[in-house]
């Protein structure tokens, strides 16, 4: 019997989300809990390594930004078997987010919808965290989980800012510029805006990820396909599909927020697909969006990406859900091979 779901996660769901939130970044606080579990969770999958622009990966499965916003626990989130962990996103400047209440469950539907608006402690405060982080302050080589980080802002210059500051420290960068609770990101949705956002990074040693939104319309699957052929035009390392779904939801303080969890999976794969399919083979892509099972990474995989991120089913399956994922998808590999690209 899973412990978590039947004795953990029961009393968990008592409590309000942000609540609950709390309580798991305590645990995860405890350092020598984590180092002792490590052999359960942190499992060795041969099949699954792969290099993946240019950074080598245990396994595929990568934890999605935002459940580590202030990049303080990466290291315990490491030791759950992730191949690698997006922090943040990450601020120039300290935000205190929407008002609350701005997370909620949907527990019929396996479900979170958040209207956070990006609390973050700040880039310097992040960053400082990052820096004793980095492998050569810990004494190793190499960084046991890859670290990505996730950043925002509402100008090119708060980007470029976060960009220079963070991109020596961690693997990779993200840029979220599809968040449904901030309007003002919005703009880098607009093909001239992204393009001159894009140029501007353009001394960038490490890859760069743009996080898409979803979309459900032909209008829609424009948009979004002409901002992923600027992306390619820029030399952008991949893309990040899909963001949170817009939804309304008056028991949230703002009315508004973005659904993530189960109901996504079906409009993930399709965009990946349609991504691929306009990308070509080069493009990296992770798909980010309803992944719970070994089988939703397998078809993932299959429809176009190069890894899967998760976040929703680490609240609802717990610490255990990356290896069943893994091991699921090890599985399938073996008997069906690895996707290919064409």
């Amino acid at each position: 019997m899973d412990l978590y779901k039947s004795a953990f996660r029961p009393w968990l769901f008592r409590l309000p989300p942000e609540r609950a939130q709390g309580v798991a970044e305590a645990l995860l606080a405890l350092a020598p809990l984590w180092r002792a579990v490590t052999p359960t969770f942190r499992q060795k999958y041969p099949a699954l390594r792969r290099e993946v622009a240019g950074i080598p990966l245990s396994n595929p499965v990568g934890l999605a930004a935002g459940y580590d916003k202030q990049c303080v626990h990466l290291a315990a989130l490491g030791l759950l078997g992730f191949g690698y962990v997006v922090g943040g996103t990450v601020t120039p400047e300290p935000r205190r987010g929407n008002p609350r209440p701005r997370l909620l469950r949907r527990p019929g539907q396996q479900a979170l919808v958040n209207a956070m608006g990006f609390p973050s402690n700040g880039l310097e405060r992040v960053a400082r965290r990052l820096e004793r982080l980095r492998p050569s302050a810990e004494g190793l080589r190499h960084r046991p989980t890859p670290i990505f980080v996730s950043i925002a802002a509402l100008d090119e210059e708060g980007f470029a800012r976060c960009h220079q500051r963070l991109e020596p420290l961690v693997e990779a960068v993200e840029l979220n510029i599809s968040s449904p609770n901030t309007a003002g990101i919005r703009v880098f949705q607009e093909r001239d805006a992204l393009l001159s956002l894009l140029r501007r990074l353009g001394g960038r040693r490490k890859p760069l990820f743009v996080k898409l939104p979803p979309y459900s319309d032909p209008q829609g699957q424009e948009r979004v396909l002409s901002l992923l052929e600027i992306c390619r035009q820029a030399g952008v390392t991949g893309v990040t599909a899909i963001n949170t779904v817009p939804v309304e939801e008056p028991r949230l303080k703002v009315g508004t927020g973005g659904l993530s969890g189960r109901p996504l999976l079906s409009d993930m794969l399709r965009i990946v697909s349609e991504l691929r399919r306009e990308g070509g083979p080069d493009l990296v892509i992770n798909a980010c969006g309803g992944i719970f099972t070994g089988e939703d990474a397998f078809a993932a995989l299959q429809a176009g990406a190069d890894t899967v991120q998760l976040f929703t089913a680490l609240v609802y399956e717990g610490p255990g859900v990356v290896r069943c994922i893994c091991r699921k998808l090890e599985r399938l590999v073996q008997a069906r091979g690895w996707p290919q690209r064409t």
